[in-house]
């Protein structure tokens, strides 16, 4: 009765080997529980329908993480929220209340203490004071300033979202090793359309422009990670610049040789021919002011801050986007005969840990109070008016935010074809594989 039961005893749960886990179909293997998406869906529509979507988050955020790793992975949420809610853009603005950033990392603290106090209590205490005092804590003086740690916070988190927005396969040569990177091994894959795996076919591509040989000829070659194969287009382009290509499914044939034939396009093509999501550009911005004022689109034709003290509510049934008119206080509800208004470029705002008021305050050259911060924007509302915590965490609120807005971004999309009668946006059929993610935060071989 008290026999151990042995190692490979046919009581155990679950299937025992792989074959009852997964079955053969004519599209390929397919999970017990349903079969696992591949590539994200397409939008039908072009972009003259589907507006552009901005982020603003302060760089400020990432001061309040205590560690290298914390701090990182703040950063990697950020990333993360753009990617799933396909943002286009993400700006990072000095909102005047960030603080130096410690450098320090979790598996050096100990080490480090125990540094402070071996030459007894005094020299550790005199240790301790000294490195209070000198502003440029944690930064190695005997190393070059391309490779010293950012203690700036606008400058890390910027450098996180474009490391994480980058493809994998070209990571290394346009991120050269730095100690802000040091940590980017933990950070989840954001697997975007264009984080292209080994050995897919896609029409378009990432890549960045190598040395050319010729340098009479009028083409150039470039590296889109099509491994042991480069990719010739008719322009002459120098070498280090990241570039789109558009490429023909023949090019990928493996019986060909040579370079594969290639057209350089705007980034915003996939997007705006295919519907693809293809990654968000980052921005700095050295005040709240400059968001607007240097805005590439031109300008933003809807504004959104957000608040724990919006004038209005996303749970409010008559919640809309809704431009604000001059001398118009009203909150952004809906009009009685109309839903949303149509916009191109939309722009959501978020505040650091005091708010977005206190960063309009700190801007001394603005001519706004903070409690008048309202005024900046179309929409002032409050994402999340039953919040059981005292506080929202930015990288929350950006999650949240765009999980809520999402509905009335896509609401925006069938405006112009009919403003009676909302119809959800089409899309195409997924692809779906079984096939792991082989995309990593970390570089591949090809």
């Amino acid at each position: 009765m008290n026999a151990k039961r042995k190692r490979g005893d046919g009581n155990r749960r679950g299937p025992r080997n792989s074959k009852s886990t997964f079955r053969s179909s004519n599209n390929g293997t397919q999970h017990r529980f349903g079969r696992v998406m591949s590539n994200p869906p397409k939008m039908a529509s072009r972009r003259k329908n589907h507006p552009t979507v901005s982020i603003a988050i302060p760089g400020s955020v990432v001061s309040n993480a205590q560690t290298r790793e914390l701090q990182t992975q703040l950063a990697g949420q950020i990333a993360r929220a753009a990617a799933v809610f396909r943002v286009d853009e993400v700006v990072v603005y000095d909102d005047g209340l960030g603080s130096t950033l410690k450098t320090m990392s979790n598996y050096r603290r100990g080490n480090q203490r125990r540094r402070d106090g071996e030459g007894g209590d005094d020299e550790g205490k005199n240790t301790i004071a000294k490195r209070k005092e000198d502003p440029r804590q944690g930064v190695d003086t005997e190393k070059p300033a391309h490779l010293q740690a950012s203690t700036d916070p606008h400058t890390f988190l910027a450098r996180i979202l474009q490391y994480c927005e980058c493809p994998q396969y070209l990571r290394r040569k346009l991120f050269p090793m730095h100690p802000d990177l040091q940590f980017c091994g933990l950070l989840p894959p954001l697997d975007a359309p264009h984080h292209l795996r080994r050995g897919d076919v896609a029409t378009y591509r990432e890549g960045i422009v190598v040395d050319n040989e010729d340098a009479n000829d009028s083409t150039s070659l470039v590296d889109c990670g099509v491994p042991n194969r480069l990719v010739k287009i008719d322009r002459k382009v120098p070498p280090g610049v990241r570039c789109t290509v558009r490429l023909e499914p023949k090019a990928y044939e493996t019986g060909k040789k040579g370079h594969m034939k290639g057209e350089v396009v705007s980034p915003t093509c996939p997007r705006d021919e295919e519907g693809v999501y293809w990654g968000y550009t980052t921005r700095m911005a050295s005040t709240i002011d400059a968001i607007f004022a240097e805005c590439p689109y031109g300008s933003y034709d809807m504004k959104v801050g957000t608040s724990e003290r919006g004038d209005v509510s996303i749970d409010d049934p008559k919640f809309c986007l809704r431009k604000r008119r001059e001398n118009d206080g009203k909150p952004a509800r809906r009009p009685p005969s109309a839903e949303s208004e149509g916009f191109d470029h939309l722009l959501i705002v978020f505040g650091g840990v005091a708010g977005i008021e206190e960063s309009v305050d700190a801007h001394e050259s603005m001519h706004l109070s903070g409690r008048d911060s309202r005024k900046l924007f179309d929409v002032w509302v409050n994402v999340c008016p039953y919040q059981g915590s005292r506080t929202i965490r930015s990288e929350e609120a950006v999650f949240i935010t765009l999980a809520r807005l999402s509905p009335y971004i896509a609401r925006n999309a069938t405006q112009s074809e009919s403003a009676s009668s909302i119809k959800p946006s089409k899309t195409e059929d997924a692809i779906f594989s079984d096939e792991v993610s082989e995309e990593s935060s970390e570089e591949d071989d090809s």
